[in-house]
């Protein structure tokens, strides 16, 4: 009942919203005399718009990118369909042969487009791939179930869809499995066996340092999540009667973990609009449209990702099987590995990621390359300026020459 309740709620909002979206453009009208009481009441119903929590995804926005001395145009087109997400390709129109890398996003209740920085960087010198997966409610349950083996699945689907020589990166959770899609591809001897494997910020191995977010998954059992935390979706979407673990859920769970950073955050907004000061509200505007937009889980994704990844430890503990394989990560004898970890991660510490390393132990010392970039956290590993000017050229390094 818990997603109904949500949406019924939603949806009861729906009018008062709507009003306050269609008030703004008519308060701030020059020609009707806006002053300052319609900027402060603008300002109010355009705080109360950017609090809405939404389901759509929001537009990748890539329409260009500067590199080797000029700009580019990037053509974005959809090159392969599954049942849970789309193999997204972005690409400089007119550009010599380069690279192809596919981005593993995560499925963590927000969309793809949250690695928009990491596309672009890597987007300069290569052909880019992305993993854009579906909000979880607008999928049939036609489509069935939707677990870690199919996340995998999914991986290895579209590296055969992209074909030889193509190269993969994962980003926070979805490290996992690229390491188990590029095990198993390689026992396999499967000819899109990715040349190279850049795994940043992943848990490969929890039991190392573990941080608040791996602690919290440990202290109730994998029953206390199924019982408390998973829902339908309910009857007016595409996706009714799925089990889910709500995007909602999950992003409430992180407000309030920061509750004063984001109600500050919120108030300077405010003030922004107010003070006209638009560099600085366009800034908070494009980071919360984009938090504020969340995708649903498959609860069987969710559940085994916090009872494999974090409560188990199957991959490190050589116990992680696909559709009753077991997952051997040894098999990987011609990939190029990177690891790439953040000195101040408090979501996935210093040691959990390099930890692929010691797995991959069939593989030759010239082909491992490890990376701890100092003063960043989590997500400084894949955005901002020390991931674009430090780890970003030594990635660029390893994948051009293992192509």
């Amino acid at each position: 009942m818990m997603y109904h309740a949500y949406q019924a709620q939603a949806d009861v909002m729906w009018p008062l919203r709507s009003m306050m979206k269609a008030a703004i453009p008519m308060l701030l009208d020059e020609r009707l005399g806006a002053q300052a009481p319609q900027r402060r009441l603008a300002a109010a119903c355009e705080v109360m718009r950017l609090a809405e929590v939404t389901h759509r995804r929001p537009d990748w926005g890539i329409r260009g990118v500067h590199a080797q001395g000029r700009d580019w145009e990037v053509t974005e087109s959809e090159v392969h369909h599954a049942a849970f997400g789309t193999l997204r390709r972005f690409a400089k129109a007119g550009a010599p042969a380069q690279p192809r890398v596919l981005i593993v996003a995560p499925m963590s209740g927000h969309f793809a487009t949250l690695l928009r920085d990491t596309v672009r960087t890597v987007l300069q010198d290569h052909e880019v791939y992305v993993t854009d997966w579906l909000n979880a409610r607008d999928v049939p349950l036609a489509q069935g179930r939707f677990g870690l083996d199919e996340y995998i699945a999914h991986v290895m689907e579209f590296l055969a869809a992209m074909g030889p020589g193509a190269h993969l990166m994962a980003i926070c959770q979805p490290c996992v499995a690229a390491l188990a899609a590029t095990a198993l591809m390689a026992e396999d001897e499967h000819p899109a066996t990715p040349a190279s494997l850049t795994l940043m910020a992943g848990p490969i191995d929890c039991r190392v340092e573990p941080t608040e977010v791996n602690k919290l998954a440990t202290t109730r059992p994998i029953e206390w999540f199924e019982q408390n935390l998973i829902s339908r979706v309910p009857w007016h979407f595409a996706g009714r009667g799925r089990r889910v673990y709500p995007g909602f859920v999950q992003l409430t769970a992180f407000m309030s973990m920061n509750k004063e950073r984001h109600l500050g955050a919120f108030r300077d907004y405010y003030v922004a609009l107010v003070e006209q000061e638009h560099e600085k509200a366009a800034a908070t505007r494009s980071f919360y449209e984009e938090y504020m937009a969340v995708a649903d889980l498959p609860a069987e994704f969710y559940l085994e990702t916090v009872e494999r990844v974090f409560q188990t430890y199957d991959l490190p503990r050589g116990e992680l099987r696909f559709r009753g394989r077991r997952v051997d990560p040894s098999a990987i004898r011609r990939t190029a590995l990177v690891t790439v970890e953040g000195e101040r991660d408090d979501i996935c510490a210093v040691g959990q990621t390099v930890a692929a390393q010691e797995l991959c132990s069939r593989l030759r010392p010239y082909m491992r390359t490890h990376y701890v970039q100092a003063g960043v956290g989590h997500y400084g590993v894949f955005s901002g300026r020390r991931w674009q000017n430090q780890i970003y050229p030594l990635v660029r390094d390893v994948v051009h020459v293992s192509g």
